[in-house]
């Protein structure tokens, strides 16, 4: 294999600066050249009646061998297209992605290749096998039939073209969000239009300015910049038309209404997605989900979901009356509308805890918090997170490169930080596999993560400085990369994250999130900016009495996102269409408290479910978050920080994978069956 191309080198680590566009295809096309004739060879072995001692090493093994060879090629891709996009890499990246869909599907239906597996299976000796070794193999069953090996034509066929469609039309969907989110943008020139936003706020909106080569400040629909003028504009006119722009992303509505619109694309994604269910003998999509799933039926989803909205709902109306009230009598809105809420929910909280967040913002630069975060990983899982000790190749100057090492200095694991907002880069925040553990002989490919968010950039002598709720999401999405990077399995399809089921795979990263409440924890980062000194008591004190502020709405909010999710998959009906502004409507009906005006679209940029893998898995975050408080009470019984703790959490859990279900990892850590009300005991809604 010619090695000019760098997408086919052997390296550690890709080199970013050499991935070009034209690089792309002809990569994949020689690994996927080599993945077939690699499957070949494994099926014509089994004809020839090799010796059943070598089967699990010369079928298993030998797929994951193959397996990580096109993900060597394809994460740096991938990555890129998500982080550096542009016309070129884009076109590229359709390209191959519409031959490893294909190649994927075909192998998912390779009768002779399941054949193979299912001897590996009942070979003599099997049950005597590791466990990780037997949940490899039962893995790779159950998606032998999820991907329809057992259909029989024209079904087969039928299947493997709508696997194809979804894969362009999911990707079609987030080109779609970035574009909208890139098209839209305001230019100020008076400073007075920008009355109440703060300066770290205004450095945001003039960063994103001087990009431009404009003077003044810029409104853009990255999250800096909406998350400035929706929290803190006094002007109402601009907080609309930010609001307005931002919630009619690639719809039919707004200002580039019909521009990126992804009506059609949904109900495509969603036909396709029933279509494929029933071809499975599924109900529906909803119901095939739940195979890689903790939950077991429909049912059990929705009784979960609306168990909570009884619960949050009463509270969340509180709240909201207590909230229209203030911004009546104190800001003069006779209507409280979608743009005016965190606007308004800002002045109460400054008015009730004399929280501002500004002012804890300046606690929170974003060196200090990695650094904490990481002083973190050291007290709990007796690891060092540094920076990479010789140079790394990367896709953008503003990126780090870290090691992991374990105590006695060892290398376990890497981790790429990208974390700021930049064009060409998709909102929101990630982590993503760049290498997956993997034993292969006497070596090891260590596991390398991408995590990325959009925080504000750097501004002159100021650092990025982050909210709290950034400070979550910086923490949650590391604790996702700690699940990767700590994993003590050897096979990647069951390593890290990778077959965890989808409603536990958040654990670890929602336990994360407690840290961010915890004095000890804060110390170790929350120091202001300039003076370094820590975070006040006074402060402190007045953060943790205003923790469950509209606690009620926020969780309501999460409750509508996960009804409709599954609603929509639950009750697609092709008689009757997608019907997603419906389904919505019908969500908020039971979960929502604020009803927003009927030209919002929210749903089509919820690329989570359309373009991401939370597809009637949405619930996921709660039904995880579950799990998570009542991992975190284990750590309160013992100081919270705790390395013994620690340890424990990271043998039974970060450390097994999918090697067992998550079920009965959990249990292995707290010794029982989870607890529903450690939820309701985190929001203060016992």
């Amino acid at each position: 294999m010619p090695t000019e191309n760098p997408l086919l080198s052997d390296a550690v680590l890709p080199a970013f600066s050499r991935i070009g566009a034209a690089d792309v295809v002809p990569a994949i096309d020689a690994v996927l050249a080599d993945y077939r004739t690699g499957i070949d060879r494994l099926i014509a072995a089994g004809a020839q009646g090799q010796p059943q001692t070598d089967m699990f090493d010369q079928v298993m093994l030998e797929q994951e061998r193959l397996d990580q060879r096109l993900a060597h090629a394809w994460a740096p891709v991938s990555h890129l297209h998500a982080v550096a996009d542009n016309k070129e890499l884009r076109a590229a990246y359709e390209q191959a992605e519409e031959k490893i869909t294909d190649f994927a599907s075909a192998l998912g239906q390779n009768r002779d290749l399941y054949a193979r597996v299912q001897a590996v299976a009942e070979a003599p000796g099997f049950a005597q096998r590791s466990r990780p070794e037997r949940a490899l193999v039962e893995h790779a069953l159950r998606d032998f039939k999820l991907s329809g090996v057992a259909l029989e034509e024209p079904a087969r066929t039928r299947f493997r073209e709508i696997a194809n469609e979804l894969s362009k039309l999911t990707t079609a969907f987030s080109n779609a969000v970035l574009d909208a989110t890139d098209a839209w943008q305001e230019h100020i020139e008076d400073e007075r239009d920008l009355a109440g936003i703060p300066e770290s706020g205004r450095s945001v909106l003039r960063e994103y300015a001087r990009e431009r080569g404009l003077d003044g400040w810029l409104a853009t629909l990255k999250q800096p910049a909406v998350q400035a003028v929706l929290t803190y504009a006094d002007n109402r006119s601009l907080r609309e038309r930010v609001y307005w722009a931002y919630q009619t992303r690639a719809s039919d509505q707004g200002p580039d209404a019909g521009k990126f619109d992804n009506s059609e694309c949904m109900e495509k994604i969603l036909a396709l997605r029933f279509e494929a269910a029933q071809l499975l003998g599924f109900a529906n999509a909803a119901e095939e989900s739940l195979a890689t799933k903790m939950a077991e039926t429909p049912d059990e989803v929705l009784a979960f979901l609306r168990n909570l909205i009884v619960r949050a709902r009463p509270v969340a109306q509180r709240e909201l009356e207590e909230l229209r009230a203030f911004a009546l009598s104190e800001l003069e809105l006779e209507t409280l509308e979608s743009w005016d809420l965190a606007y308004a929910s800002e002045k109460l909280r400054l008015a009730r805890y004399a929280l501002d967040e500004e002012q804890l913002k300046a606690y929170f630069p974003l060196p200090s918090v990695m650094d904490g975060m990481f002083a973190l990983a050291v007290k709990l899982y007796g690891i060092s997170v540094e920076p990479a000790r010789e140079p790394v190749d990367v896709w953008h100057p503003d990126v780090r490169y870290c090691e992991v090492r374990d105590a006695e200095g060892k290398p376990l694991a890497g981790v790429y930080l990208d974390l700021y907002a930049r064009s060409g880069k998709r909102g929101g925040a990630w982590m993503d596999v760049c290498r997956a553990r993997f034993r292969d002989g006497d070596g090891v490919q260590l596991p390398i993560a991408f995590l990325t968010c959009n925080f504000a950039v750097p501004s002159g002598e100021r650092p990025s400085l982050l909210t709290h709720d950034d400070v979550q999401t910086l923490f949650h999405e590391f604790g996702h990369g700690l699940h990767h990077m700590l994993t003590r399995i050897d096979l990647p399809s069951i390593g890290g994250i990778d077959g965890v089921e989808w409603d536990a795979v958040e654990l670890p990263s929602q336990f994360m999130e407690n840290f961010c409440w915890n004095r000890q924890a804060l110390d170790l980062f929350a120091k202001h900016w300039s003076s370094g000194e820590r975070l006040p008591d006074e402060l402190f004190d007045r953060m943790l009495a205003a923790r469950h502020f509209q606690a009620g709405m926020f969780l309501c909010r999460q409750l509508e996102f996960g009804l409709f999710d599954f609603l929509l998959h639950a009750n697609y009906d092709p008689a009757r269409g997608a019907r997603v502004m419906e389904t919505l409507e019908a969500a908020r009906r039971e979960a929502a408290v604020l009803h927003p005006p009927a030209w919002q679209r929210f749903p089509h940029a919820f690329t989570h479910i359309f373009a991401g893998g939370y597809a009637a898995g949405y619930y996921s975050y709660l039904w995880a978050e579950v799990l998570s408080a009542d991992v975190f009470g284990a750590f309160e019984e013992h100081g919270v920080i705790d390395a013994a703790t620690g340890a424990r959490f990271r043998d039974e859990f970060l450390g097994v994978g999918a090697s067992r279900p998550a079920l009965e990892s959990f249990v292995a850590f707290r010794g029982r069956a989870p607890r529903p009300d450690a939820l309701l005991r985190s929001y203060g809604l016992q």
